[in-house]
C-alpha cells in the first residue's frame, strides 16, 4: 500500500438490518468508489446481499470486492467482509425478520472485533431495528449502549452533529416518565466535560460555547414550573464556570430553537432524548449525523432508522451516512493532530515530559 493510500483513514461500515435502507444508503454514498479518495471503506455484512440491492438500483457497473479479512483492503475499491455463511435468505425490504436482526448483529460484532483490535480507524453504522437484534450478546436499546459496554464507558455522550446544530442529551434511550429521576447535578456535569472534551479534541474548537436548556416549559419559571433548574442544573452550571468553562443556561427549549438562539454557540446540551433530537432533526433535515462522544474509539451513524416504509423502492436519500462517513473521517483527523499537539508539547516541557515518564514507570 503506497504513503498517500496510508494516510487515508480505514472506514468500517456495518449493514444494519438488511430489510431496512441500510444498505440501499451505503450503496448510493460509496457508487463507483466516490468516498475512496477521502477514505478506505469497508462494509461488513453479506457481499450476495449487497449483490442483490446493487442490482436492482441499477449499479451493475460498478463492483464491489470481497475480502475475508481487513488485512486484505484494497484502498481503491469498496470493500466487503461477509459476516456470516452465505444461505437462502433473501431480502425482503420492509419487513421486520429475525434473519435481518441477526445478520444486523453479526454485522457488528465482526467490525467490533476489528475495531477492537485497531484495525479500523472508525466505525459507521448503519440503522438496525432495536427489537430483532435482541439476543444473549445483544440487550441494549441502541448501539450507543451496546458500544459503551464493549468499551466500558459508564457515560457516552449521544451528540446530534451538522454544520449548523450540535445537540447532546443528558439522557437518551430511557421513557420520559423516568427523565426527571435521572436528572442530577452530578450527570449534567460529566455530560458537559464530555460534551467540552469532544468539541475540542474531536472537533477543533479551542474554546467552546455551550447552551444548555431547561427541563420543564418556561425552564422552570423560577420554580413555578418545576424545580429542577433552580435546585440541579444552574448548580451544575456554576460548577463548570467557576473553571472558566463557556456554559450559559438554563434556556427554555422552545424559544430558544425559535428564535435560532443555537447560532451563536457551539453545542447545545438537552435534558432528554426528544427535547434535543426534534429540533435537530427539523433543522438539520438530511445532513444530520449521530456521533457517540466519550468513547476511544470513533463511531458515527446517520440520524435516520430503518425506514420500512421506502426500503427496496430507491427513495432513500444517502446524505446522512455519507455525512457520518464525512464526520468520521474528520474527527479522526482532529484525534491525531491533538495528539501531535500533546506529544510536542510534552517535548517542548522537559519538566512535565520527566514527570510523565516517571508516573509511567
Amino acid at each position: 500500500m503506497s504513503e498517500s493510500n496510508l494516510d487515508k483513514p480505514v472506514i468500517g461500515i456495518t449493514m444494519g438490518d438488511y430489510n431496512g435502507v441500510g444498505p440501499e444508503v451505503i450503496l448510493k454514498a460509496l457508487y463507483n468508489n466516490q468516498l475512496n479518495r477521502i477514505c478506505i471503506p469497508v462494509i461488513y455484512g453479506s457481499m450476495r446481499l449487497l449483490n442483490r440491492y446493487r442490482n436492482q438500483m441499477d449499479m451493475k457497473d460498478w463492483n464491489l470486492f470481497g475480502l475475508q479479512k481487513i488485512e486484505q483492503v484494497n484502498p481503491k475499491v469498496t470493500n466487503v467482509i461477509t459476516c456470516w455463511p452465505n444461505t437462502d435468505e433473501d431480502i425482503q425490504p420492509g419487513k421486520v425478520t429475525p434473519e435481518a436482526g441477526k445478520g444486523a448483529f453479526e454485522s457488528l460484532k465482526r467490525a467490533m472485533e476489528d475495531l477492537k483490535v485497531g484495525k479500523l480507524d472508525a466505525l459507521v453504522t448503519a440503522p438496525i431495528n432495536k427489537n430483532n437484534i435482541q439476543n444473549d450478546e445483544f440487550k441494549f436499546p441502541g448501539h450507543t449502549e451496546y458500544l459503551a459496554e464493549a468499551f466500558n464507558i459508564k457515560e457516552p455522550l449521544m451528540f446530534m452533529v451538522s454544520d449548523v446544530l450540535r445537540v447532546g442529551v443528558v439522557t437518551g434511550h430511557v421513557p420520559l416518565s423516568e427523565v426527571a429521576s435521572q436528572i442530577t447535578k452530578e450527570k449534567i456535569v460529566v455530560k458537559l466535560q464530555a460534551m467540552l472534551k469532544s468539541l475540542r479534541g474531536d472537533f477543533g474548537i479551542r474554546k467552546p460555547r455551550i447552551a444548555v436548556l431547561g427541563l420543564n416549559p418556561h425552564a422552570g419559571e423560577n420554580g413555578l414550573l418545576g424545580s429542577e433548574e433552580e435546585e440541579i442544573i444552574t448548580p451544575a452550571l456554576k460548577e463548570l464556570r467557576n473553571k472558566g468553562q463557556l456554559i450559559y443556561g438554563p434556556y427554555p427549549a422552545d424559544g430558544f430553537f425559535a428564535a435560532q438562539t443555537y447560532r451563536k454557540f457551539d453545542a447545545v446540551l438537552a435534558m432528554y432524548h426528544d427535547q434535543g433530537l426534534s429540533p435537530f432533526k427539523t433543522i438539520a433535515f438530511s445532513e444530520g449525523v449521530n456521533f457517540t462522544a466519550g468513547l476511544p474509539i470513533v463511531r458515527t451513524s446517520p440520524d435516520h432508522g430503518t425506514a420500512y416504509d421506502i426500503a427496496g423502492k430507491n427513495q432513500a436519500d444517502e446524505t446522512s451516512i455519507r455525512q457520518a462517513i464525512y464526520t468520521a473521517c474528520d474527527v479522526v483527523k482532529h484525534r491525531k493532530e491533538q495528539a501531535e499537539l500533546e506529544k510536542n508539547a510534552l517535548k517542548k516541557n522537559p519538566v512535565v515530559e520527566k514527570m510523565t515518564s516517571q508516573e509511567e514507570k
